[in-house]
């Protein structure tokens, strides 16, 4: 080893086939793969030379390493921020029926085969019939891969070429500068624009449509709310409309809520959307239905099978373990959002009290929030565990991590969104924060 001295403690690191030759790392290698195992090991030899790790250290680094999930490249999070669809981190986590699903999922399963002929089946049968059950209104549903893609399919395959007519007021912009007007322009379609920022009239669509109009498009603005002034067009009022000119009725109502929740009553249901009369309705089904990444589409047979034909179709399906979990939620009917967002106030309370009273801190009002572009400016009343400010840093880089909230000069750990099984992590994990 070139400029390395007798003496040298680099001379101590473990050799890379003591430390494969491992049991621990043997099994590893088995689960994980050649490839990932001889990184790790590369790694912390590399943190050994650099003076970073003592040599002595590397083998126990190694075990300590092979012990935890390695699949992943993703960090595990405690999410203390009250916000119950929160994208930084994923959106919605997965109930315990949807990861058994996947893990079903993983292997050879019988996506687009009928095993008691063995003849090709349509994909996605069983989510796609789970939709159906959940939300009787529609004739047909479609999964693809995001909602997103849920709109750029429809917009394409109903009006490629052609005009989409939507109200000013719903040309929003969300997450990462994304534009509803920019991604209906890449389709090939021509934006039609009607009405005002906050005024929209029946009669701005009546204006509008003609024989350029390859659809009527509704959009819930989703993460913002005009008040005042204001006015828009119900689906109801427009269904005659696109009736008297054959042009069907496109509603995006965005956060995949199937049918009302009354705790955010102005937050528009897939099942209302149908009942008021669109002729399809695309959203998320990572939001507040609680399930994967993965765009909804509901609606009229004859709407829905048009974009089901169309070439981009393929191009935006679905995956398998999509199509699992997302069957394993909908089945459900109740996920860890829908339980975060109806958490006892009380109960939270008394959580965060437990833990306050453990560290000497105190607890204080807090409002969690929808998140994800869902019901914004709705509070969630609860509580939170107030730390000082300088505690943040050392629980996101902890071990579990953590997400608090900083706001005013604190650290805030609302506990809506952490499982009550996880108490006792966060605990420790406050307590390696504050030095205790």
């Amino acid at each position: 080893m070139q400029g390395v001295t007798q003496n040298d403690a680099r001379r101590r690191i473990p050799r890379t086939d003591h430390l494969l030759a491992l049991p621990a790392a043997r099994e590893a290698r088995t689960r994980l793969g050649d490839r990932a195992v001889h990184a790790m090991v590369r790694d912390l030899q590399e943190q050994s030379r650099r003076g970073d790790l003592r040599p002595e250290d590397v083998e126990p680094a190694l075990l300590a390493a092979l012990a935890t999930p390695l699949a992943t490249a993703l960090r595990p999070v405690l999410n203390a921020t009250g916000v119950v669809v929160h994208t930084n981190l994923g959106r919605a986590p997965l109930s315990a029926a949807a990861v058994e699903a996947l893990i079903a999922a993983g292997g050879y399963v019988d996506l687009e085969l009928d095993l008691a002929t063995g003849t090709r089946s349509r994909r996605g049968i069983a989510a796609r019939a789970a939709l159906l059950a959940a939300c009787p209104g529609a004739e047909e549903a479609l999964i693809v891969n995001n909602g997103a893609a849920a709109l750029v399919l429809a917009t394409t395959a109903l009006a490629a070429g052609r005009e989409v007519v939507v109200s000013r007021g719903e040309l929003i912009e969300i997450g990462s500068g994304f534009r509803l007007p920019d991604l209906i322009a890449s389709t090939g379609a021509r934006l039609r624009e009607v009405g005002t920022t906050n005024r929209t009239h029946l009669r701005d669509y009546t204006d509008a449509i003609g024989p350029e109009t390859g659809c009527v498009l509704k959009v819930h603005p989703s993460n913002f709310r005009v008040e005042g002034f204001t006015s828009s067009v119900p689906i109801g009022d427009l269904r005659p409309l696109a009736d008297e000119h054959g042009v069907p009725l496109v509603v995006d109502v965005g956060s995949g809520l199937l049918t009302p929740d009354p705790l955010l009553p102005d937050e528009p249901a897939i099942a209302d959307a149908l009942a008021q009369g669109a002729d399809v309705v695309t959203a998320s089904g990572d939001k507040l239905l609680g399930g994967p990444q993965a765009g909804l589409v509901l609606g009229g047979a004859e709407v829905v099978g048009r974009m089901a034909r169309h070439p981009l179709a393929r191009a935006v399906r679905a995956d398998k373990l999509a199509l699992a979990a997302l069957e394993a939620t909908v089945r459900a009917g109740r996920s860890p959002v829908t339980q975060a967002l109806h958490a006892d106030a009380d109960r939270l309370r008394a959580r965060a009290e437990r833990i306050a009273e453990a560290v000497g801190a105190t607890v204080v009002p807090h409002d969690g929030r929808v998140g994800g572009g869902g019901a914004p400016g709705v509070p969630l009343p609860g509580w939170a565990v107030r730390l000082p400010e300088t505690a943040a840093a050392r629980l996101r880089t902890g071990s579990p991590a953590v997400l608090p909230r900083v706001h005013d000069g604190g650290c805030l750990l609302d506990l809506r969104c952490v499982p009550e099984t996880d108490d006792g992590r966060l605990l420790d994990a406050v307590r390696v924060a504050l030095g205790s």
